[in-house]
């Protein structure tokens, strides 16, 4: 990517999936479900392989996190994470319980 700081969240799925990543997942009854297939992944069976994280143009406290992901069966994709006031905190806690060593961005 060339200038991935100066790309929204679309930009960013979109070179993601030309590159193969072309799951979608949803944070339900802490798994991440594949909304395709409807298999549901533990924390420890996910691995982070990339965040973007945005501030919102009007309001810098509405937030965004975007997670880059592969799953222990070979899927991948991502999950774009809403982390304002109204935010879905059910997501947050999933992400908060994937293993530190887990996640390739640190």
């Amino acid at each position: 990517m060339t200038n991935e700081f100066a790309k929204n969240e679309k930009e960013i799925i979109d070179e993601y999936q030309k590159k193969g990543f072309k799951g979608n997942y949803r944070v339900e009854n802490m798994k991440l479900i594949d909304l395709k297939s409807k298999i549901g992944y533990s924390p420890e069976n996910v691995t982070i392989l990339k965040e973007y994280r945005f501030e919102g143009m009007s309001n810098p406290s509405d937030m965004s996190i975007l997670y880059i992901l592969e799953t222990n069966d070979g899927g991948k994709g991502t999950v774009l994470a809403n982390y304002s006031p109204s935010s879905n905190i059910e997501t947050a806690e999933f992400f908060k319980e994937i293993p530190e060593e887990n996640y390739m961005t640190n």
